[in-house]
């Protein structure tokens, strides 16, 4: 007895031992999970302090698209590091929300952010599985991923997934969480939110969305890449039809539905492919963004803030430029112009801007030639020379003096083709494009006259050569610089300033800055007009004439630079002026024949003939019966009224100029009349002709003087000479004009400095490296 006494005190003893360790474990095993509880608390409210507030959730603002607009509010191109462009839930068919829920969150209407009983059904099914196959985010925690976090798979981002989106529940209603979570999701193929994925894969807008494109887009959130219907139809496929039975279980389709949404074959052949960089008008968009836009606003709003650029440019047009461009053998730009506004309506700088950066509408000095005559004439208008006056056009000489090298630097400007006309018409010296009529027109009116007229109507380059070589166009300015200049013909004498933006807003509409044109009257109508006048005759019968559009009123000029390294078309039609500049970016020659009337004007035909269809529909020029002016009809040869006989046209002259007699060589007139007439025409005598001739008078009779002429250049003699010369001119002038005192131009004008094409397309990227655009 007492041996079982003895067990069972050492049974209570042995007992007693492992209760106290059984109590000392369960206290420490207490106290590991209070201090790991404590541990975890202050490890989660330190990833707490770490996220976004609630403050700061409320005012989040994901990236948004900037859209570019056409002057109709067509689109032209997103600008853009996430494309996404917001859309509201209204704006959203209960069909694409159901699909998400069905396909991501069937219990989003019932959780405050996250879903325990989901987040055990998925462990349990990826346990038993062996491997991830169900998550269990929902769709605010996947908001909250997107809007705040990576997509690493660590258990410290699921904490914070989970914090941030029981905050987001908090702050939004069920509705908002749903908008934002669309609008924010990507979709693949560089399409973020909703709206930029119904035009990546249809190419519509959401409201529009049928329950097959519906359950497609609501299957590809779960793995843009893996479900991509581009790359992977297959794929996509199969989880569409899982979307599909999802959303038959919870009762929001029936089977007959989902079985038709599958059928259904969706196209994506004709993908419409958002991009970062501009594909459509590309050489406006780079100047809009680089010119104003960065500067501006910087990369960020601009990129990011989901401005919404109108823009002045039509599309059809534009469309109508880029296609004509191809139409060079060369590089090249085409620019258009609102005549009455300035704003640009189409600008194309190269032919290729994937090949070439270098924006040639509005970064390419380059020298007009002949297409910047009429700022000459109109000049010459203002200081009282008339399209009927003659003048000659015969050979001329300048002594420039001694070159660096100790040679004599001997100026001598000839015609294209080396031949000489003798007596001339302003009015044909510039339809022909005669270079020696403009030298001598040029001496008369005065250089500073002729810049003063240029840069009224809007030319801004620094480069205007203050000496006789601007008459032949010796200028450096850019093909947009020329085209607004051109524009004062077209409306009657307004400078106006080019523009492509008309405004700017934010994504609700609110207007941070708007353009209205800007114009001011640079030319006297009476000498707009009339020299606008003259150009239509460069197209009805001059250099001009392959420019010509039947049953419209045309206007132009051609311009060609020595050894043909430049060809120009610069004019209009009403409601439309537009210039086509043609040339290599190395100035090498575009060969023979290279003139703007063979290479540009029928660019500009084919340009103008297409964007014509887009404009109103006026064949004629505004009424010039308000102006003090008159229309007549002269003999293009005399200048005189026009007979029976007479090469004649139509032109405008300021009234009280225009001649009273009729033509005494084909019409009706006669010299005795002729000698009568106030208004008859006189032959103008440059300073130049004034020495070689040995008279000082600035004007005589019409084919009273023979022209000068240099041995061994061939000069045609005017048939209508009729009267005896009133000088007879007996000696050859071999000796260039030495007394005659005129700024005359270096034996070689330097060309602006230029980047080459490699260097435009370096300084391209820079760009968008200092804007942050790309980081390249």
């Amino acid at each position: 007895m007492s041996k079982n006494m003895s067990k069972n005190k050492k049974s209570k003893k042995n007992r007693s031992v492992l209760g106290t360790i059984a109590s000392f474990l369960l206290l420490v095993i207490l106290f590991g999970a209070a201090a790991a509880a404590v541990a975890g608390s202050l490890y989660i409210r330190e990833l707490s302090a770490s996220l976004p507030t609630v403050e700061e959730i409320a005012r989040y603002e994901p990236d948004l698209s900037t859209i570019v607009y056409d002057r109709h509010n067509r689109i032209i191109t997103r600008l853009f590091r996430q494309n996404r462009t917001w859309v509201n839930l209204d704006d959203i068919p209960l069909v694409m929300r159901n699909a998400v829920i069905a396909a991501e969150d069937s219990e989003f209407y019932k959780h405050r952010g996250v879903d325990l009983s989901a987040i055990l059904r998925a462990f349990w099914k990826n346990f038993t599985s062996g491997r991830v196959e169900q998550g269990a985010s929902t769709i605010t925690q996947q908001l909250a991923r997107n809007m705040f976090l990576t997509h690493e798979k660590t258990l410290e981002r699921k904490i914070k997934e989970a914090i941030l989106a029981m905050r987001l529940e908090k702050i939004f209603s069920k509705e908002k969480i749903l908008e934002m979570y669309l609008n924010v999701i990507y979709y693949g193929h560089g399409a973020w939110g909703l709206y930029s994925a119904c035009q990546l894969y249809f190419n519509k807008e959401p409201k529009d969305l049928t329950l097959s494109e519906a359950s497609l887009l609501a299957g590809i959130i779960k793995a843009p890449e893996y479900y991509t219907p581009i790359r992977h139809p297959d794929r996509a496929a199969i989880r569409q039809a899982y979307v599909l039975r999802r959303m038959v279980e919870l009762g929001m389709i029936n089977q007959k539905e989902a079985d038709a949404a599958k059928k259904i074959h969706i196209n994506f052949h004709s993908l419409k492919k958002p991009s970062l960089m501009f594909d459509n008008a590309p050489y406006f968009v780079s100047y809009i963004l680089f010119d104003h836009l960065l500067p501006k606003y910087g990369s960020d709003l601009v990129y990011r803030g989901g401005l919404r650029i109108y823009t002045t440019i039509d599309l059809d047009i534009q469309h109508a430029a880029e296609e004509s461009i191809q139409g060079l053998k060369s590089e090249g730009a085409i620019v258009a112009l609102d005549p009455y506004t300035g704003e640009i309506l189409a600008l194309v700088g190269g032919k290729d801007f994937k090949k070439s950066k270098f924006n040639r509408a509005t970064q390419a000095y380059r020298q007009p030639g002949s297409a910047f005559k009429p700022f000459l004439y109109a000049a010459a208008l203002e200081k009282g020379l008339r399209p009927v006056d003659h003048i000659f056009d015969a050979p001329i000489s300048f002594d420039n003096g001694i070159d660096e090298n100790g040679e004599e630097n001997i100026w001598s400007p000839g015609n294209y083709g080396g031949k000489y006309h003798g007596e001339v018409t302003i009015l044909e010296a510039l339809v022909h494009s005669y270079n020696t009529v403009a030298v001598r027109v040029g001496q008369i009116t005065g250089i500073q006259n002729i810049i003063n007229v240029a840069r009224d109507a809007g030319f801004t380059s620094p480069h205007l050569p203050a000496d006789l070589s601007i008459t032949l166009g010796s200028a450096s300015i850019t093909p947009l610089e020329l085209a607004a200049a051109y524009c004062v013909f077209a409306n009657d004498g307004f400078r106006v300033q080019p523009f492509g933006i008309k405004k700017v807003t934010t994504a609700a509409g609110e207007v941070l800055e708007s353009f209205e044109p800007l114009k001011f009257q640079a030319l006297p109508p009476e000498i707009a007009t009339s020299i606008r006048s003259l150009m239509e005759e460069v197209v009805r019968s001059g250099t001009g004439k392959r420019a010509a559009i039947e049953g419209y009123e045309v206007f132009g000029k051609t311009g060609t630079t020595n050894e043909y390294s430049d060809a120009w078309f610069a004019g209009g039609i009403p409601n439309m002026v537009s210039v086509v500049y043609a040339g290599n970016d190395d100035h090498t020659s575009l060969g023979r024949p290279g003139t703007g009337g063979a290479v540009a004007a029928p660019v500009w035909k084919n340009f103008v003939s297409k964007a014509k269809e887009y404009l109103p529909k006026d064949v004629s020029f505004s009424d010039t019966s308000t102006y003090n002016v008159t229309e007549v009809d002269i003999c293009k040869e005399t200048g005189f009224l026009a007979g029976h006989s007479c090469p004649s046209t139509k032109i405008i002259l300021p009234a009280g100029t225009a001649p009273e007699t009729t033509c005494p060589i084909h019409g009706e007139g006669t010299w005795n009349l002729a000698a009568s007439d106030p208004n008859a025409p006189k032959l103008l005598l440059s300073p130049n002709d004034q020495e070689v001739l040995g008279v000082t008078v600035a004007s005589v009779p019409i084919y009273s003087i023979n022209p000068p002429e240099i041995e061994g250049q061939q000069l045609v003699v005017s048939p209508l000479q009729t009267q005896e010369p009133l000088v007879e001119v007996k000696r050859k002038q071999k000796e260039p004009s030495k007394k005659v005192k005129a700024p005359l131009p270096k034996q070689k004008q330097k060309l602006p400095k230029e980047r080459s094409p490699e260097e435009v397309e370096k300084r391209f990227r820079e760009l968008l490296k200092q804007y942050g655009i790309t980081d390249e």
